[in-house]
């Protein structure tokens, strides 16, 4: 008689237990915020965070030598240290309205915008702020930045008009975005 009991009675006991254990959604949203941290607090930080890095990135924009452009969406800024051992580094780079904007503090502070949106793509798909360029951009970059100089020694009336930029410069296949 007591078989057919158990053959229920042990079933919904172990039922009823896991039911007891299971929490509710709210106590697992309370258990993961005492344990990660409130999303919401973390998306703040993350967004703080973000605001401040672009901050400094945009206070490096007046030391670039120029400013390479896709003139819709992507801006890099490069800086060059001739003496230094580093190939040119990107110091700022953004996309859309961060584009823009670093081409509004590059024309404020006399720093040549490049428009190339090859290269500028090239630069802005494989290369993070404070990393130098890819070797294999070198040669694109140097044209870029020989030109710039040659601008700026014939703004300051100690050189000619420099040659116009070439229009393809060597961007490899692999590189191209």
């Amino acid at each position: 008689g007591m078989v057919p009991i158990a053959l229920f009675d042990v079933p919904y006991q172990s039922y009823k237990h896991n039911e007891q254990m299971k929490m509710t959604k709210q106590q697992v949203k309370d258990e993961r915020k005492n344990s990660e941290g409130d999303p919401q607090v973390k998306g703040r930080i993350r967004k703080l965070q973000y605001q401040a890095a672009t901050r400094r990135m945009m206070q490096e924009v007046p030391k670039a030598d120029v400013v390479v452009t896709n003139p819709t969406h992507y801006s890099v800024a490069l800086k060059y240290d001739e003496h230094g051992v580093r190939a040119p580094v990107v110091i700022a780079k953004g996309s859309d309205e961060l584009a823009m904007h670093i081409r509004k503090i590059a024309t404020a502070h006399d720093v040549p915008l490049i428009p190339s949106p090859m290269l500028t793509r090239a630069i802005y798909y494989t290369t993070e702020v404070d990393e130098e360029i890819p070797h294999k951009l070198f040669m694109a970059v140097a044209q870029v930045l020989a030109y710039v100089f040659q601008l700026k020694k014939y703004k300051a009336g100690k050189a000619k008009r420099p040659k116009p930029l070439a229009r393809d410069l060597p961007i490899p296949p692999d590189m191209r975005y």
